[in-house]
């Protein structure tokens, strides 16, 4: 909401500076004239021109997307090309001298003797009004724009126009309707508007600087997305069950195989595939269609690179990707993020690399494709015919064999011959190994007060520091914390050293979501199991002493016990201030 307003005040702002009073003289003369006829129309001219620039950016804005960072590079370069700009007032008259000398000239050729003019040619002469304005309005636009791009071409993109455009309307509306008092009102403000016009020049400087060298990685992706991430979290609570990360998963794969005739009653039809629509970016493609998709059997996969449960159904899904794509299956991966630095894109293509994935992914940080499909989990399986007709669904882990017979299924009614009836033999590693089948194990716990539950530490002080100690005693999937932290709304961040988490929880694994300090900065951790070192219980996160360093924000796995026997008592200490924890799962 903040960016839409200053694209608005943005707009506003065009009309309080000197490029703009050769034409303001021009637009008073028509005040007297009719608004329907003049002013309206002339409006509208404008509108076309800011129409053609909103066009040819939705296009350029795909490309960008396309070109994955490369593109990044060309956006960051545009950006600071036009913060130059807005610092230098000459340098954008240069830049934009084409579309002055263009105005210039309609608007002579317009305006000469037509004291009553036309509708037809107050709407060219909105044209030329629009043409005439690029001096000021470039800079300011160009910076919405393309940073718009480096998020990728959406519906927000368009809202950032939407609310530039509207915010230049009101100051001409205003120009029209009031008259020569605005214009001697502008001339007084001229200079506090050419001075803020520098100062959000020299502020998207730093941007730049910041964007380019990954600082937005450690501080935006943490502080700047934290208040919308919280806001969409709490929509997706709201309209979504209280366990979004899907079912428990089955205790065991069934060793024998179904037939066509078992499947087809599993087999629906729940309507045509949605748009793909509202990515703002494809990671290992370009931008995909539902329409283009025609003619391939597709499975839409829902996840999240820090889910557990979304990681340990990763190795079915690869090995379904690689197994069936010659035979026409595409496999698309649709990255919904749960936490704030899921959102930085630089994030989620080092962990899509590390985790070996190769199919296309849709960056759906806006929860577009999420709300087209109705989707409610982590991860979520949609399997789609050749026709673009969904026709089997699947939420959560397991029941991999009969999700892979699915696509064997669909593939022989696509017309693909010789389809591999194998069912794909899949042992995952690490976070990836199937969890191990209990089902009393303990739940997903959140440490940001949004979702905390079951917090053993007294009353939680939000959004600032605060000392906290680890309670004498804990029953089973209570927590508790140890020094000095703030507790926010989706993490928990140790202000000073010597932090302590401890839980006392049921499971064979035990994983915590984690990130540096904002500076990354890696932060040194101490796992302990009921007080002892893990030693052969200890994750692949953590060494059998119980030391480990958190790097970078994801998903760790610092234990994995034989079996899952018994209550435990974890605990992890940071000697170090800086680190956030986000939350436990368990396996």
């Amino acid at each position: 909401m903040l960016i839409i307003i200053l694209a608005y005040l943005g707009g506003v702002l065009t009309i309080a500076s000197p490029c703009i009073l050769p034409v303001l003289p021009f637009v008073f003369a028509r005040s007297d004239q009719s608004f329907v006829r003049s002013g309206l129309p002339l409006l509208a001219g404008m509108a076309l021109t800011f129409s053609l620039v909103a066009t040819l950016a939705a296009v350029g804005g795909g490309w960008v997307a396309s070109a994955n960072q490369y593109g990044r590079w060309l956006a960051l370069a545009l950006m600071a090309l036009f913060s130059v700009t807005l610092l230098m007032p000459h340098l954008a008259d240069r830049v934009m001298q084409p579309l002055v000398s263009a105005g210039n000239r309609m608007n002579d050729r317009l305006s000469s003797g037509n004291k009553q003019a036309p509708i037809g040619v107050s709407l060219l002469l909105g044209v030329a009004t629009g043409l005439l304005w690029a001096p000021c309005a470039g800079p300011i636009l160009g910076l919405l724009l393309t940073g718009a791009a480096l998020q990728g071409a959406s519906v927000g993109t368009t809202l950032l126009l939407l609310a530039y455009a509207a915010g230049a309307a009101t100051s001409l509306t205003l120009a029209l309707l009031i008259g020569g008092r605005v214009f001697k009102m502008m001339k007084r403000s001229l200079g506090a508007g050419e001075w803020i016009r520098r100062g959000i020049g020299a502020a998207m400087l730093v941007g730049v600087v910041a964007i380019a060298f990954g600082l937005d990685t450690g501080v935006l992706a943490q502080i700047s997305t934290a208040s919308t991430g919280g806001i969409e979290q709490k929509l997706l609570n709201r309209f979504t069950p209280a366990d979004s990360h899907g079912v428990a998963p089955a205790p065991a794969e069934s060793a024998a195989p179904l037939t066509v005739a078992d499947i087809s009653p599993m087999l629906t039809d729940d309507g045509p595939m949605p748009p793909l629509d509202g990515a703002v970016q494809w990671l290992n493609s370009p931008p995909l269609t539902a329409a283009a998709l025609r003619g391939k059997v597709v499975v839409v996969d829902f996840w999240t690179y820090s889910c557990i449960n979304c990681l340990r159904a990763l190795p079915y899904v690869k090995a379904w990707a690689a197994k069936y794509h010659d035979q026409g299956l595409v496999v698309i991966g649709v990255h919904a993020p749960e936490f704030a630095f899921e959102r930085d894109i630089n994030n989620v293509t080092r962990q899509a690399n590390k985790l070996g994935i190769d199919y296309p992914i849709a960056i759906d940080n806006n929860y577009s494709i999420w709300r087209a499909f109705n989707n409610q989990y982590w991860p979520a399986h949609y399997f789609i015919d050749a026709k673009g007709e969904i026709r089997y669904e699947h939420f959560g882990e397991g029941e991999y064999a009969q999700s892979e017979q699915v696509i064997q299924q669909l593939l022989r009614e696509a017309g693909a011959r010789n389809v591999n009836t194998a069912i794909s033999q899949v042992q995952g590693q690490g976070v990836e190994q199937a969890a191990g089948g209990q089902q009393d194990i303990s739940p997903e716990t959140y440490l940001g007060y949004m979702r905390a539950e079951n917090f053993g530490s007294g009353q939680a002080v939000n959004d600032k520091a605060a000392e906290y100690k680890v309670p004498a005693s804990l029953s089973l999937n209570d927590w508790g914390l140890g020094g000095r932290w703030t507790v926010g709304p989706e993490s928990v961040t140790l202000n000073g050293n010597d932090g302590r988490i401890v839980y006392r929880f049921h499971g064979r694994d035990l994983h915590l979501v984690l990130g540096p300090s904002k500076d990354g900065k890696p932060v040194r951790f101490r796992v302990t199991l009921d007080g002892k070192t893990p030693g052969d219980a200890h994750g692949t996160d953590v060494s059998p002493v119980g030391d480990g360093t958190v790097t970078e924000q994801r998903l760790y796995q610092l234990i994995r016990q034989q079996d899952s026997a018994g209550e435990h008592t974890f605990s992890i200490e940071f000697p170090d201030a800086g680190v956030s924890a986000y939350a436990f799962t368990f396996g």
